[in-house]
This record gives C-alpha cells, structure tokens and sequence, in this order.
C-alpha cells in the first residue's frame, strides 16, 4: 500500500494558516479555530494509527449555518477540507492533510428529539452512537447499528463510513436505519435529502443512499434523522465452541440455510478469544479453536424455539462445547468480549492492523485457510474477528511499528487479504470504508469504467474536488466543470500534489 501521508505543502500556504484562520474566526466567532502546532497533535492521526499528519489548522463549528460559512470560504479560496467525527476510522478516513483546514464536528454532540410516534430520533453527527440508544431507552426503544466502537465512534463517522456492527445482521446496517440527512455541500449550499420515511420523493434519485457511505467525499452531515426500533421483549446468547474454524464456518452456513436469521451472529478464533477472555472474563472455552455467539431475539416462546433450533444445528456441526445465557447479565457478558476483541488484542501485541472484508459464507473456510497461508507467508501473526453471519471479516495483523520491515510486511498482507476477499467473489471492505488505506486496491475490484461513473459523482456535488481529496479513489480525473484556467490555478497552490 502506499505511504497515505501527502507531501509537505507548500510554504506559503503555511504563511497563511494565521490569515486563514483569523478569516474563520471572523466569520465564525462562536467556532474554536486551532493553529498552534501542539494544539493541532490530537488530530494528526484517526484509528489508523501507522500515520500521522498536522493539519493546516482546526475548526470546531457548532451550527449548520456555520459550517455552511467555512466551506463556503474555503470553497471561494480553493482550500482543501477534511471532514472529522469522533476520528475512529479505521481506513485513514479522516487522516488530515498538510494544506487543508480538518473540518471537525466534535461540537454537534446533542440528541435534538426522540419522536416516539415516528420512532425516529433526529441527532447532530457528533452524537456517540450508544448515546441514541440511550436516549430512546425510556421510550422502549433503541438505534440497532452498534460498532464495537459504539461507545465513542460518532453518528456521522458511521453515516460516512455505512458502519455495521454486531447486530446488524437482523436490522442492517446504517444505509437501512437512516431516513434523512441535513448536509452542506463545498459550495455552502444546504441540502435535505431522504424524509421521515426514508422514501425518494417522485421518481427522483436516491440521494441519501448516495451520501450513507461516502466517506465525506460529497457533503458535511450536520443532522441526522435515524430510525428506532421497539426493544425486542426477550432475547438469548448461546456461546458455542468449535474444535476448528472451518466446522464454525460452516455451522453459520447452516443456521442460516435453515431459515434462522439471529439478531447477530459472530466468530472468534483461538487467539482472539483467548485475549477476550484474559481482558474481560467472559466465560469463553480456552479449548476451542473457534468461538460462536448467536443471539436471537423475539418473544419468549420465539427466543426459546430458535435458541433450541440453533442448538440441534450446532450440535450437529460437531460444537465441543455450548452454553446459553441463563440472564440479561451473562448475555451482556457474552457480547462484552467479542465487542473488547480490538483492544483486548492490544494488549497482548505492540501494534495491530486492522483489515475489512467482505465474503459470501460459504467461502469463509477457504479464505481462513488463505489467510493462515498469508500468515506464515509473511511471518506475522493474526487473530481473526468476523461478523460470521454477513461474511464481513476483521482479520487483526499482529506486528510492531517501530520496525518498518515489519510494518511493510503487514500492509502487503492486509492487502493480499483483501485481493483474496475479491477473488473469492466478495468486497473490500464491509463497513469501514476505501480511505487512504484500500484506495490503491480499488482498480483490483472496478474496471476503469466503474470507477469513471464513481468519481462522476464525486464530480457533480464538488466540482474542483477540495472536500476530503485523496480518499477512496487512486486517481481523480479532471471534473468537466473545473476550468483549464482553475486547474492551473489549484496545481500552482499546490505544487507536488496530484490533484486530479
């Protein structure tokens, strides 16, 4: 993979970080703009931590009419920006730019109302994603989407990025939650798209699909209006141990083939569940070689069936060990440890990469056995992480940072992960999006035509390409509507850096 860093930019465009950020005060005064170096430290990296990068300056606006103010500004002066949430990305998303203003939205961080009657809650992107469930709680009702990260990753990190998580198998992922965004566009323009329903209005285009997963390519998210569920009355855990990953593998395979659809259903290996289990006590069978959590959800009577249905299955799959929760604690319990995989894994290596694909299920034996090969290929260690259910894997690279062969080594196994993914007849990533770090990898998954259309559409809602530049694609063609005479003008600010 190429180093995601951008060159240094040019030195006048560091003389202008205090003209430029006295403009933004001035047009903002309720907004914190940030300029000192030192000050500017927490926002040189987000989750993937292999890289950092001081941006030209922060903000930290408040209103959509002020965000509407700074893109406006940095839209009119040819200057580059870089969206923010809570900076948990794990694909070098929100990584800053040298000549770029981060744009962050830490600030929009209030539940606006929880409508019970719509079961819908509209919430400023800088809300926590637990914090929604929270806040519906009283009201018996909750926000399915629920990343391992959901204590601090941000609503509008997940919009950007379609996030998943553990029970999105059932529900789906934030695409399927979402039925409005307010988003400013880099001409400041303010636009509304999706209702109360979630429905296009007309025949017109889906406009929110589009902006759900773009990775802040198009748009800033300053209010989203989310969809709630009813809590589900009852629900039950079952923990089930495997002597091998593949006789899990295919336990998934055959929970689903016999109609059962679980809330969420999630595959540890023995690495990774000895690590959960050290770091949270779980409760995890040490002996397995793979660890399976089902959960299902519903009725009493129906959560009793399907937990019974689920059992007979496992037992036919040759499980070594099964276990379902007897109590709302020992279920949360469960989940504590596969939602503590990351970091639990953390403490028991320097550094780890995290990688995100996607298979169809059917081939996660053959990809497993792929990536033991990757493994002693490269001579890296790996703990394998899965949303078993949707194919979506989290393969995490063992390796140490402070040794560049050793860094090298782990992103040309990521990436061969992620070509296998592709072989096999799935994705690049699942739900933690392109960002710097699968941008190179693009060309393995599209024809050059794909990606033609794709940067059409980044074209159409910003034209001369300034709103988080170098994500997601390895190259930007010139947008029709960007003049010869405005090319030359951006390539002289920018000396050194591939614009298009």
């Amino acid at each position: 993979m190429t180093t995601p860093c951008m060159p240094p930019p040019d030195p006048a465009i560091l003389a202008r970080r205090r003209e430029i950020a006295a403009e933004l005060a001035r047009l903002c005064p309720r907004s914190e703009v940030i300029a000192e170096e030192e000050a500017l430290r927490p926002y040189e990296s987000d989750g993937l931590t292999a890289y950092a990068q001081l941006p030209l300056l922060a903000i930290l606006p408040c209103t959509t009419e002020e965000v509407r103010r700074i893109l406006k500004y940095c839209h009119d002066h040819g200057i580059r920006v870089v969206p923010r949430g809570s900076g948990t990305s794990l694909s070098g998303g929100a990584l800053p730019l040298a000549d770029a203003v981060l744009l962050s939205m830490a600030r929009f961080d209030r539940v606006l109302k929880v409508d019970v009657e719509n079961r819908a809650a509209l919430v400023q992107p800088g809300v926590p994603n637990l914090k929604i469930s929270e806040a519906a709680k009283p009201f018996d009702l909750y926000y399915a989407p629920d990343p391992s990260s959901q204590i601090i990753c941000s609503i509008g990190g997940n919009v950007s990025e379609n996030a998943g998580g553990v029970h999105c198998l059932k529900y789906g992922m934030t695409t399927n939650n979402v039925l409005s965004l307010t988003m400013v566009l880099m001409n400041g323009e303010v636009v509304r798209l999706g209702n109360m329903h979630g429905e296009v209005a007309g025949l017109g285009y889906d406009l929110l699909g589009v902006a759900v997963g773009s990775e802040g390519l198009l748009g800033v998210v300053t209010e989203v209006l989310v969809r709630l569920l009813p809590a589900p009355p009852a629900a039950k855990a079952l923990l089930i141990g495997f002597d091998s990953v593949v006789a899990a593998g295919r336990c998934v395979a055959a929970i689903i083939a016999a109609g059962i659809i679980p809330a969420g259903m999630e595959m540890m290996d023995r690495l990774a569940t000895k690590a959960a289990e050290d770091f949270v006590h779980a409760g995890y069978p040490l002996d397995a070689e793979a660890v399976l959590i089902v959960e299902v959800d519903g009725t009493e009577a129906e959560v009793d069936e399907l937990a019974e249905r689920v059992r007979g299955i496992a037992q036919k799959q040759g499980a070594t060990s099964l276990r379902v929760s007897e109590s709302e604690e020992e279920r949360a319990r469960f989940w504590a440890g596969r939602k503590a995989a990351f970091p639990a894994v953390g403490r028991i290596t320097p550094d780890y990469y995290c990688m995100d694909g996607t298979i169809p299920r059917h081939k996660l034996p053959e990809v497993l056995q792929g990536i033991h090969e990757l493994s002693e290929k490269y001579g890296l260690g790996v703990a394998n992480v899965f949303h078993a259910g949707d194919g979506n894997l989290h393969p995490l690279i063992l390796y140490d940072s402070n040794d560049a062969d050793q860094l090298a080594r782990a992103e040309a196994f990521g990436a061969d992960i992620l070509r296998l993914c592709v072989k096999v007849g799935g994705v690049l990533t699942g739900e933690h999006g392109v960002g710097v770090e699968k941008r190179d990898l693009m060309p393995e998954m599209f024809t050059e035509t794909d990606l033609d259309v794709q940067v059409r559409i980044k074209c159409a809602f910003d034209p001369a390409q300034l709103l988080n530049p170098g994500k997601v694609f390895p190259r930007l063609k010139r947008c029709g509507e960007v003049s010869a005479a405005q090319v030359q003008k951006l390539e002289e600010k920018f000396p050194g850096v591939p614009l298009f």
